[in-house]
């Protein structure tokens, strides 16, 4: 069976995503990867939006209450934003240091929380946009250009 390719315009999914659920963790990122495969994306862009939707994500579960996670993928680009009901980055200079986190302990206990996701995630991206507010939350806008 051939992949889709190309079929529609504009491909577009989102998904709620819950604080602290790291039973589901990697599930929206996980199919924003299923979805590029199936749209015949290539293998390089496929690969950057899914580790940055997937630091995005674990972001959410980590440190927000909730939060949503969308997706765009048209010819042009995959543009991927979340938005979470959290804390907020007090200094986003600083969270963007390799190794700087705010995660609690007992996130790092488990693994997560060693101050890479957002590096990776301008890394893996072609544009990144942040906009935080203290004690409400913070909107990620990650695009990833299909042609360069």
């Amino acid at each position: 069976m051939s992949r889709m390719r190309d079929i529609v315009d504009v491909i577009e999914g989102s998904f709620q995503l819950v604080g602290g659920d790291f039973t589901n963790a990697g599930t929206a990122s996980g199919e924003l990867r299923t979805v590029l495969l199936k749209a015949n994306v290539q293998q390089d862009i496929t690969r950057r939006a899914a580790i940055a939707a997937f630091e995005a994500e674990m972001n959410v579960i980590i440190h927000a209450v909730a939060g949503t996670f969308h997706y765009v993928i048209n010819r042009e680009f995959v543009r991927i934003t979340i938005t979470d009901m959290g804390p907020g980055i007090e200094d986003i200079e600083l969270a963007m240091q390799e190794g700087y986190s705010t995660a609690p302990d007992w996130v790092r206990e488990m693994g997560w929380g060693a101050g890479m996701g957002l590096p990776n995630i301008k890394k893996n991206a072609d544009a990144l946009k942040i906009d935080s507010v203290i004690g409400e939350g913070t909107t990620l806008e990650i695009t990833i250009h299909r042609k360069r």
